[in-house]
């Protein structure tokens, strides 16, 4: 992946979008996606990153979970508590020396969606970087291939103002509707209120942990958004307004929001 021209300042929020070379699926599985969370979270670090030891330390801290559910009181002085969620550690040792702060995600079969605030100088163009780099790497082994998984060059836009804020936070967690409804994609749903449900209960985005459903609690820094938007319950009914009036990436707002040079 190589640099960028384009230059983001820290306090920068960016809408980046990853996507499969030549449009091909980057996640074949379920094992393939919760690598894809995993590898969102861990890479989120200056420092040099060894997958398979943070893996074998998550294992441990799951051991020692366990072992504090079993065992007396007594067996547990001395050790920290973990909180745990489907395959991601809600609470590790978390040494990471963070290039941003991911504050929204979508992963799709092809491609993945990140709401990134830039926190370290070069940060967003850093961990795209060793993002596409470490999971391509995973995914070349485990399917025997090799060469590119990723374009080129990432999308990025930088997203100005609370109003492009809230139009960026329902388009990318709408956007999984189009696994449901291929029609979304033209602006159309034949069924809302199925929609809706299949939004609720797709679990490869930051959705349900802001409406208030843990499910990858440790990936994202949510305080700033829950803010902007006004709340878990306000933050819910805009994802749902926005598909209600079936407002999808074509439509003007969304338009003028990526007009931008890239």
């Amino acid at each position: 992946m190589p640099n960028r021209k384009q230059k983001f300042d820290n306090g920068d929020i960016c809408h980046t979008i990853l996507r499969g070379i030549d449009g091909k699926t980057i996640f074949r599985d379920t094992d393939d996606y919760f690598r894809g969370i995993f590898s969102i979270y861990e890479f989120n670090n200056v420092n040099p990153v060894n997958i398979f030891r943070r893996r074998q330390e998550i294992k441990r801290i799951k051991e020692i979970q366990k072992q504090e559910r079993r065992g007396p009181t007594s067996s547990r002085r001395g050790r920290a508590s973990y909180d745990t969620s489907d395959g991601i550690t809600s609470k590790l040792l978390d040494g990471r020396d963070k290039f941003v702060n991911v504050l929204a995600f979508c992963f799709m079969p092809n491609h993945l969606h990140l709401l990134l605030e830039q926190i370290k100088d070069d940060g967003i163009t850093r961990y795209m970087k060793k993002v596409g780099t470490g999971y391509a790497s995973y995914f070349n082994k485990k399917y025997e291939r090799k060469g590119y998984l990723f374009q080129n060059r990432f999308l990025a836009v930088k997203i100005n103002g609370n109003t492009q804020l809230e139009i960026v936070f329902n388009y990318i967690h709408a956007n999984a509707i189009s696994l449901f409804d291929k029609n979304w994609e033209s602006g159309k749903i034949d069924n809302v209120k199925k929609a809706l449900d299949f939004l609720k209960e797709f679990k490869w985005s930051s959705y349900q942990d802001y409406i208030g459903k843990k499910n990858f609690p440790s990936v994202t820094e949510r305080d700033f958004l829950l803010k902007v938007l006004g709340g878990t319950e306000k933050s819910k009914k805009s994802v749902e307004e926005w598909v209600e009036s079936k407002r999808d990436y074509l439509n003007k707002d969304f338009q003028e929001l990526f007009l931008e040079k890239n």
